[in-house]
């Protein structure tokens, strides 16, 4: 077995995105890229991953820095994965302004016998019949399995995920996902039924709100990290999962967990892309754990 390590299994992608006060393209986006830099400073990570030969070399550097094991991140033929998004200027507004799957489309998460024993698997929010692949691959009994999913695939592949969710430990969802998911209407009753379904511990994201993480024993209240402004949103919950599971790989508790991964979130959101998360400094990620400590509950 491959100890402390994190195995994380999503998209690549080369973004367009759209503020109210800026325009950035190619940006280096995707599930994966957003969680690999956030676990990375906790844990080493390994990714699986596909990416078109029109990936350009800063994306190939950034993956080379943070990444432990790039084994199964396969380079091939054709164009990446690419998104293009606008935000509102009340940030909870988005429009997809177009999706390009490229190879993406093709994805075939096959692990690399390095990758079937980790000891943490983070499953981003990608197709659940992928999801399921890359479980039905594993050969960790007591690996940890940590699943995002999206409004997506609850309209458009909801078997696949119920399935996904019978063979997970936890789920990571937002406050609206959860009513769709669960027909419920608070979040407490949202909690309850996601955990019939599979998943023992269920955090439910509430956005500006904070997270409640809800396990048999447990039920942790945090607050969002205040933040002064918001410069781009996207990746905050990808971010979000990397801090979370790394924490857990890392030895620490759930409580610990629960503040990494929010502390990192807030970092996110205030810069483009992934930029913010790589320019954060340790002083600055312990003064917002320290801020967030007294006001977890």
């Amino acid at each position: 077995m491959t100890n402390n390590l994190v195995l994380i299994v999503g998209s690549i992608a080369l973004d367009l995105i759209e503020t109210p006060y800026d325009r950035k393209e190619n940006v280096i986006g995707g599930s994966t890229t957003y969680a690999l830099i956030a676990a990375s400073k906790r844990a080493p990570v390994s990714v699986v991953g596909v990416i078109g030969d029109d990936f350009p070399k800063k994306g190939i550097d950034l993956y080379e820095k943070y990444a432990h094991n790039l084994n199964d991140l396969k380079i091939v033929s054709g164009k990446t994965f690419q998104w293009g998004g606008r935000y509102h200027e009340n940030w909870d507004d988005r429009d997809t302004l177009y999706t390009e799957l490229g190879v993406f489309e093709s994805f075939n998460p096959i692990l690399s016998p390095s990758n079937q024993n980790h000891s943490h698997i983070f499953l981003a929010n990608i197709h659940p019949d992928l999801q399921q692949l890359v479980i039905d691959q594993n050969k960790n009994p007591d690996a940890l399995i940590v699943v995002d999913t999206m409004n997506l695939w609850i309209n458009t592949a909801l078997d696949g995920l119920i399935n996904v969710l019978s063979n997970s430990h936890i789920l990571l969802i937002n406050e609206s996902e959860a009513a769709m998911l669960t027909g419920q209407d608070t979040i407490n009753s949202c909690a309850r039924a996601l955990q019939d379904k599979g998943p023992q511990t269920v955090v439910i994201k509430k956005g500006s709100k904070g997270a409640v993480l809800f396990s048999e024993k447990l039920q942790i209240t945090i607050d969002a990290y205040p933040i002064g402004q918001v410069i781009d949103p996207t990746g905050a919950g990808d971010t979000f999962g990397g801090g979370f599971i790394s924490c857990l790989a890392d030895g620490k508790t759930m409580d610990e967990a629960l503040i990494n991964a929010s502390v990192l979130a807030s970092l996110c959101v205030e810069g483009f892309g992934t930029d913010a998360i790589i320019a954060a400094d340790k002083t600055e990620i312990i003064r917002r754990k320290t801020y967030l400590q007294d006001r977890i509950r």
